[in-house]
């Protein structure tokens, strides 16, 4: 006994069976969707590996948890920076609040001048640095302060100080304020971004060292 042919399934959207072309129409149909959500799946996939290896990265380099030096012992390296350098060097004693976070000895090749340095940072977290050289030139000044020309004089502590005001130029940096003297054979610099009373206190701190050697 032959079997019955089946008879097509009613689509329940349609009320009766598919024709040819609709089912062909209703597969395509499908194989998009498919195709879609894969393209969809394997992008959030992609992404979310793309996140991991981030995270696997920023985990993985070292960082440093080394607090900034601001506790360098300038007093001390500037009794053995006077040995090497062969003369006196004036150190002042600054009060409680500030600290070095840098003392050298300095060799210039383009003005052939030695000179001894200490980068302080103030109390309001600003710099000054400050060099002395024992035996300098207007060229080494100049090469310091970046060509900058005096702006002003100012006496501090009895001695009086050249002037670099350069604070409303843009992009001044650290060389936004200087001051300058002369004692002698000695040539002293500041340069930095502290406020005048910072700068101030310094120059006092110095000018009451080179006072004191006149006598």
């Amino acid at each position: 006994m032959s079997k019955t042919p089946k008879e097509p399934k009613i689509v329940a959207g349609l009320g009766r069976p598919e024709t040819a072309s609709e089912t062909q129409a209703r597969k395509a149909e499908n194989s998009r969707l498919y195709v879609q959500r894969k393209t969809v799946n394997n992008l959030v996939l992609s992404m979310l590996a793309t996140v991991g290896l981030v995270a696997v990265i920023f985990f993985a380099v070292p960082r440093s948890n080394v607090t900034p030096n601001w506790q360098v012992d300038y007093v001390a390296l500037s009794e053995q920076a006077a040995l090497s350098m062969g003369g006196t060097l004036v150190t002042p004693q600054m009060p409680e609040g500030w600290a070095a976070n840098a003392a050298e000895v300095r060799s210039s090749a383009s003005d052939s001048v030695t000179s001894w340095y200490v980068g302080f940072i103030t109390p309001t977290s600003e710099f000054i640095g400050y060099k002395e050289a024992l035996v300098a030139n207007p060229t080494w000044v100049a090469n310091t302060l970046k060509g900058h020309s005096p702006t002003a004089a100012r006496t501090i502590g009895g001695i009086v100080w050249t002037e670099y005001d350069y604070r409303s130029m843009e992009d001044a940096k650290n060389l936004a304020y200087a001051l300058v003297t002369v004692h002698g054979d000695s040539t002293f610099v500041l340069y930095g971004t502290a406020n005048d009373a910072e700068f101030t206190t310094l120059a006092e701190k110095i000018s009451a060292e080179i006072e004191r050697s006149k006598s």
